[in-house]
């Protein structure tokens, strides 16, 4: 995809040290014609992470002299997330942002953080996903040829949002028809609650909840709020009943297409955007709740001992722990805690 003339590349550097200075602009620098990436994701175009990959994109391209251009495409404007991820592996899409649980069709163990109540703070997730816990997912992505960058980032604590009633306690998820991602790990951690489970895209969620096919759904604040759900919902339980990340990731059939420098130039600035963008979510989460309500959602807070009690009384987390495997979740629980 990418070829760089090394006559070009090292007379370049020849003349960079001769005059004293030091290369550190990209080697795509000595290129005629620019690199040009697709990113695609599903999220709305003014959610957090597409903000700070806006930022990063025109980053890139100011340090590169314009000689790196990559498009973002939000909203599912490539496909869906499955379409993506087929797009990633074939090379027809560079580079992508995906939630680790709605990757697990593909790759079980990249839904492991999304065991439901496993983590309770931001402490415990950050020290798992910049550890050994992201590591060990990391290599299970590179498997399918997938190349994984190193921060995670953050989707955020997720929250259930209703048109019907609140959801005070386990019992109120009794036959509940609930939208979720299309993700095994959570369609059967609702349907151990009792739940009605009902697996749509993200591109489709608001309509489902709109038309009634789904009463309520599940999502972290930002992701409510950017979306709009407030507009057909009225009421969001506060849960926290399971944390997901954002996973950047590249096609490795691109990826070893391009120049190491140009690789860690985007493996540097994209990274520092996540550590960024994990910033805004905290501050936003201090702002949503106020903005939310006047926007006509009514707020309750909830027992997370008690919802993760009762999971505890089915078989949801026996069943997740013998599909993950037990080194998997050895290292979970070495960050999260028992989890039982």
């Amino acid at each position: 995809m990418l070829k760089v003339t090394r006559r070009a590349l090292l007379t370049t550097a020849a003349g960079a040290a001769a005059a004293g200075y030091v290369l550190k602009t990209p080697a795509v620098l000595a290129q005629a014609a620019p690199l040009k990436l697709k990113f695609g994701n599903d999220l709305p175009a003014t959610h957090s992470v597409n903000v700070r990959l806006r930022e990063a994109v025109d980053a890139i391209a100011a340090e590169t002299k314009g000689q790196v251009e990559i498009s973002l495409f939000p909203n599912n404007q490539l496909g869906s997330d499955s379409d993506m991820m087929t797009q990633l592996r074939s090379g027809a899409l560079e580079l992508a942002t995906m939630p680790g649980t709605v990757m697990s069709t593909l790759i079980p163990t990249a839904s492991l953080t999304g065991v439901g109540f496993a983590f309770t703070s931001y402490d415990k997730v950050w020290a798992a996903m910049d550890g050994e816990v992201g590591g060990f997912i990391r290599r299970n992505m590179e498997k399918v040829g997938l190349v994984p960058f190193e921060s995670v980032w953050d989707n955020g604590f997720r929250q259930i949002t209703t048109s019907t009633k609140p959801i005070n306690t386990p019992a109120d998820l009794a036959n509940f028809k609930i939208r979720v991602p299309v993700v095994p790990l959570w369609v059967a951690m609702f349907s151990a609650f009792g739940a009605s489970p009902i697996s749509v895209p993200l591109s489709e969620a608001y309509s489902a909840l709109q038309t009634k096919i789904a009463d309520g759904q599940e999502n972290p604040l930002a992701l409510i709020e950017s979306a709009k759900f407030y507009e057909v919902q009225k009421f969001c339980s506060l849960t926290n009943h399971s944390w997901d990340g954002f996973w950047l990731l590249s096609s490795g059939k691109i990826w070893k297409t391009i120049p190491q420098d140009v690789q860690k130039l985007l493996q540097t600035t994209f990274n520092a955007a996540a550590k960024k963008q994990r910033a805004d979510i905290v501050q936003a989460n201090a702002d949503l709740q106020k903005s939310l309500e006047g926007k006509g959602l009514t707020f309750n807070k909830t027992d997370a001992e008690l919802f993760q009690t009762t999971l505890a009384k089915t078989s949801f987390y026996k069943d997740a722990k013998a599909k993950f495997g037990d080194e998997a979740w050895s290292l979970l629980q070495r960050y999260a805690g028992n989890i039982s």
